[in-house]
C-alpha cells in the first residue's frame, strides 16, 4: 500500500497526466511517467519528451550540412549552369519585349561604357550584353548552340569552371569590340558562344579527335560575320580566342598531380584583366570617337 505522504507528493504523479500516480522515472530527464507515457529503453524507460528530442537529434545528424549539399551540387552531372543561362536569357528576352527599349538599354554594351571620363562608366555591361538579344532568332540560335556545346563542356569542366569559361569568353568578346570597334553597340551571347567553340576545339585536340567539322562550322560563322551586316565579328573572334585560352588553362590545371584550382584562379584574373584592358584602351580615345 502507498502511504498518504507519498500519495500527496506531486513528483509522484505523471508529468503529462497529473491524475495518474506513478513511481517510475524517465532514465534521461527524471520526469515521472505513467504506464501510458513510458517507452522501453535498453535500460529503464523514456518519456515522450526525450523521445521527441532524440528523434530530432537523429534527423539533424542525418541532414547534410550546407557544405555537403554544395559539394553534392558540384558533383551533379546535369548541366545546371547551361540550363540556368538559357533560362535567364529567355526571361530577359521576354522582359525586353514587354518593356520596349528599357531593359535592352540597361544591358547593351558600347565603348562609351568603358570610358572613365564619359560620365557613363558601366563596365559590367561587357557581361550583361551577353544576356540580351535583338530577335527571337538571335536568341534561339545562340541558346541552341549553348545547349549543344554547353552540356558537353560542363560535364568536362564542372559547373564552376564552365560558368567561368562562359563569363570570361563573353568579356573577351566585349574586349574585342572595345579594341577594334569602340563605337559599336552590341548585344547577344555570340561572343560567349564562340568561346564555347574555342573551348571545344581545345578539348577535341586534347582527345586527338578530328576537328575538321568544327573548323568548318566556326569558319562558316566567322564568314557570315563579315558578309551579313549588323553582326559583330569582332566579338566572335574575341570570344573564340578567349574561350580557347580558358579551356587550355583548365586542361593544364587538370594535369596537376594534386587537386588544384590554379587554372580557375588564372581564368578569374584574366576576366579582371580583360575589363581593365577595355577600360584602358577606350579611355585613351576622345569622347567624340568612343561616344
Amino acid at each position: 500500500m502507498t502511504s498518504p505522504e507519498l500519495s500527496q507528493q506531486r513528483e509522484n504523479f505523471c508529468y503529462r497526466h497529473p491524475d495518474r500516480q506513478s513511481f517510475v522515472l524517465c532514465q534521461r530527464c527524471g520526469r515521472t511517467v505513467c504506464p501510458e507515457c513510458q517507452t522501453l529503453a535498453p535500460v529503464g524507460v523514456i518519456c515522450p519528451e526525450c523521445i521527441r528530442e532524440s528523434n530530432a537529434r537523429a534527423k539533424a545528424a542525418q541532414r547534410p550540412s550546407a557544405r555537403t549539399r554544395l559539394r553534392r551540387l558540384g558533383q551533379d552531372q546535369r548541366p545546371l549552369v547551361t540550363y540556368a543561362i538559357i533560362g535567364v536569357s529567355a526571361i530577359l528576352w521576354l522582359l525586353q519585349q514587354v518593356t520596349g527599349d528599357l531593359v535592352t538599354g540597361l544591358l547593351v554594351y558600347h565603348g562609351i561604357y568603358s570610358h572613365i571620363g564619359s560620365g557613363a562608366f558601366e563596365p559590367w555591361r561587357m557581361l550583361t550584353s551577353a544576356f540580351a538579344h535583338s530577335t527571337v532568332f538571335h536568341l534561339a540560335f545562340n541558346m541552341l548552340t549553348l545547349w549543344i556545346f554547353g552540356r558537353v563542356l560542363e560535364q568536362v569542366y564542372g559547373h564552376l569552371r564552365f560558368a567561368a569559361l562562359y563569363v570570361v569568353s563573353a568579356l573577351g568578346g566585349s574586349l574585342a569590340i572595345a579594341l577594334v570597334a569602340p563605337n559599336t553597340t552590341v548585344l547577344g551571347a555570340s561572343g560567349a558562344v564562340f568561346g564555347l567553340f574555342g573551348a571545344y576545339f581545345v578539348v577535341m585536340r586534347q582527345a586527338r579527335m578530328n576537328t575538321m567539322s568544327l573548323i568548318v562550322l566556326v569558319g562558316i560563322n566567322v564568314v557570315m560575320g563579315f558578309v551579313i551586316p549588323g553582326i559583330a565579328w569582332q566579338a566572335h573572334l574575341g570570344g573564340l580566342v578567349t574561350g580557347a585560352l580558358c579551356s587550355w588553362l583548365f586542361l593544364w590545371e587538370s594535369k596537376s598531380a594534386k587537386p588544384s584550382r590554379k587554372g580557375l584562379w588564372i581564368v578569374a584574373a584574366l576576366g579582371v584583366l580583360i575589363v581593365v584592358g577595355a577600360t584602358a584602351s577606350v579611355s585613351q580615345l576622345p569622347l567624340g570617337i568612343a561616344g
